[in-house]
């Protein structure tokens, strides 16, 4: 699901790609809104914040909300720099990098900042540091499924699942209803599943507190592993 580009990538690496990311995000989500009451996979709402408390004259507080924009910017920027940079070098880890990155953060917030420790710039610095992951997985997401699929926020996937359930009353030829079909069909895959992670994510949050991250981690590292038994399924059966 992250290995095929273009043309060799179908419907089904989507598919998969999709429901075990977005289940990722759901769970990071809830854990950020609560251990840290803040949002942590998507910024659409900090710039509201940094717009109220800049006309406050709350300008230390208006600056925070602008950090945890540019924290899921820098995210995503240094996801696609480590992705071209190893796609020259070893195309087949292009992907295993960012992940593994996303991993560490994530693992190491749950390891660090404990419920009981004393939380650096007052619960800042995790939250910058979750914005920074969720950017990572956003950008490698969108490039490997060429902006098919977005797995850390829905406002546009629930405008372009309204948009394409419209299209059936007007759209009636067979490969234009079953094109509509696939894609309303992986948008509310994604959204099903974030709004698993969410829920799950919650019950698990009163037994592990921002521990949480745990399972997003496990949930990362059972995605490469399945990429990587594939790919090794296929050579042998290729071989024989």
């Amino acid at each position: 699901m992250f290995r095929h580009h273009g043309k060799a990538r179908t419907f089904i690496h989507n598919l998969r790609l999709a429901i075990l990311l977005s289940f990722v995000a759901g769970l990071v989500n809830i854990t950020g809104v609560l251990e840290l009451h803040t949002l942590t996979t998507n910024v659409t709402g900090h710039f509201a914040y940094f717009a109220e408390e800049f006309m406050k004259k709350d300008y230390a507080t208006a600056v925070t909300f602008l950090l945890f924009t540019l924290c899921f910017l820098m995210g995503a920027f240094t996801s696609n720099c480590i992705v071209e940079w190893v796609l020259q070098r070893n195309p087949r880890l292009a992907h295993v990098v960012p992940i593994a990155l996303e991993i560490l953060i994530l693992t190491s917030i749950g390891l660090f900042f404990t419920s009981n420790s004393i939380y650096l710039i007052e619960g800042k610095l995790e939250a910058f540091l979750l914005l920074f992951a969720m950017g990572i997985q956003n950008s490698l997401v969108t490039k490997v499924s060429q902006s098919t699929v977005r797995t850390t926020h829905l406002t546009g996937l629930f405008t372009d699942l309204g948009i394409e359930l419209s299209q059936l009353f007007f759209y009636k030829k067979p490969e234009q209803q079953k094109k509509l079909k696939t894609n309303i069909y992986l948008r509310l895959s994604i959204i099903s599943f974030f709004f698993l992670g969410c829920v799950l994510g919650g019950f698990a949050y009163k037994a592990l507190g921002i521990q949480t991250l745990f399972i997003a981690s496990a949930v990362l590292l059972i995605a490469l592993f399945y990429d990587y038994l594939r790919l090794k399924f296929f050579v042998i059966k290729r071989k024989v």
